[in-house]
């Protein structure tokens, strides 16, 4: 896919505009990092942007599309720049499990002040606040019509939320993982840092993995390309760039076997 693909006209000589196009997928997890949250801050959440992407979020399930959503916790606690600076790496990573969980209410807040239905369930129990995580019950939310934010990663130290958004995918079912970045796709190197990076419209699982490009962790990667559902990297600053990519006509990089559609 490469660049955003602009509706046509029809038949030709109907002067009818073609439709809108629809959904390319049912059932979709939205991967975010905490940093996406923090706006032009350097530290925490950003209002605004929250709720700008809460927007995105409700847009999406407009449209009939079913949406999970996993956050990450790095705008306010990382576990491996925190063991780097001597603690235990168990511990720091619990510690940004936690952090996850106050994104994922952030988020649940501003889904909800637009009129969206939305469930956080939780991988480490604390029913004052959020729902356990159980699997059947993540399903039914989504048959329902809720958004689904899937907050503390897996649960267990050693593991990143990128991990954590392919095994949820993989066990919610999902069509497609949709990675949201500051860039619309991915790039052999940084182009904010690097001129001559190449931004690529399609890669292979195994192509990502032999390049190390950085998209997902190698453990993500792998659980994607074994569930086969490909990933949709976008930039999340696009105004309405979810929902252009749900359609197939946004600007993105499809991470897939080159089998998969």
């Amino acid at each position: 896919m490469a660049a955003s693909a602009q509706p046509g006209s029809g038949q030709p000589g109907s002067g009818q505009p073609e439709p809108p196009a629809g959904p390319r997928y049912k059932r979709v997890l939205l991967k975010l990092s905490g940093e996406a949250l923090m706006g032009s801050g350097d530290y925490g959440l950003e209002a605004e942007t929250v709720g700008r992407v809460a927007s995105e979020i409700k847009g999406v399930l407009a449209m009939g599309v079913e949406v999970a959503v996993v956050i990450g916790g790095g705008n306010i606690f990382r576990g491996v720049s925190g063991a780097a600076k001597g603690m235990e790496r168990a511990s720091a990573d619990y510690m940004g499990m936690l952090a996850t969980v106050i994104n994922a209410l952030a988020m649940q807040n501003a889904l909800e002040q637009r009129g969206v239905d939305t469930r956080v369930l939780s991988a480490i129990p604390m029913s004052t606040v959020c729902e356990p995580y159980i699997r059947r019950r993540g399903i039914r939310h989504l048959e329902k019509g809720r958004v689904v934010i899937f907050a503390a990663g897996t649960g267990n130290p050693f593991f990143t939320t990128d991990t954590a958004a392919a095994l949820r995918a993989s066990e919610m079912g999902c069509d497609a993982l949709l990675k949201a970045t500051k860039v619309d796709g991915v790039y052999s190197a940084d182009p904010k840092k690097d001129p001559k990076a190449v931004r690529y419209d399609r890669l292979d699982y195994l192509d990502v993995l032999a390049r190390d490009l950085g998209v997902m962790d190698a453990s993500a990667i792998s659980l994607a390309r074994e569930s086969k559902i490909p990933i949709l990297v976008f930039s999340i600053h696009t105004a309405g760039g979810f929902a252009d990519v749900i359609q197939g006509r946004g600007r993105c990089t499809i991470v897939a076997d080159k089998a998969q559609g």
